[in-house]
């Protein structure tokens, strides 16, 4: 599977960001998924023991979005999000490997529908989503290009 990019900045995937989570997804278009593997920190959690809700979506966010990205890093694809439906399924654990994935329903180079979930190790699913994604408006286009540069594959 193909490593997608990171950037500096992200909360998500931001690799100078000292209090983000650092996530790294690969394509997997045998599957036509995209995956992150990740453990998230106790400082993160609602209830003690419980990654936060507002964190879970999130991430489930963040996987949807990138799915556009499945058939190739070209950071112009990526979109910002209209519309997120969260739905959670049971609590999902601090401190335990998850699994992040995400796919394209309806793909588009103007507007897209994609979707997401989070798995424990063993499978089970803790939160679903779906997300309304629409091309950048250039005011948030334009702020992008200045960090385009800093979008590549970092080395773990």
């Amino acid at each position: 599977m193909d490593k997608q990019p990171s950037s500096r900045t992200c909360f998500l995937c931001g690799r100078q960001n000292d209090v983000g989570l650092k996530m790294t997804w690969y394509n997997d278009p045998d599957a036509g998924q995209i995956r992150a593997v990740l453990t998230v920190p106790e400082q993160f959690n609602g209830y003690p023991g419980i990654v936060h809700g507002g964190i879970v979506a999130t991430i489930l966010d963040e996987t949807a979005g990138r799915a556009v990205l499945l058939d190739g890093s070209d950071p112009d694809k990526l979109m910002v999000t209209m519309k997120l439906e969260v739905r959670y399924r049971r609590p999902t654990p601090t401190g335990e490997p998850l699994t992040a994935v995400g796919w394209v329903m309806q793909g588009g180079e103007k507007v897209a529908r994609c979707a997401g979930e989070l798995r424990l190790a063993d499978g089970t699913v803790t939160a679903t989503c779906e997300a309304l994604l629409a091309k950048a408006p250039p005011a948030i286009a334009d702020r992008w290009g200045k960090e385009k540069q800093y979008w590549h594959v970092y080395e773990e």
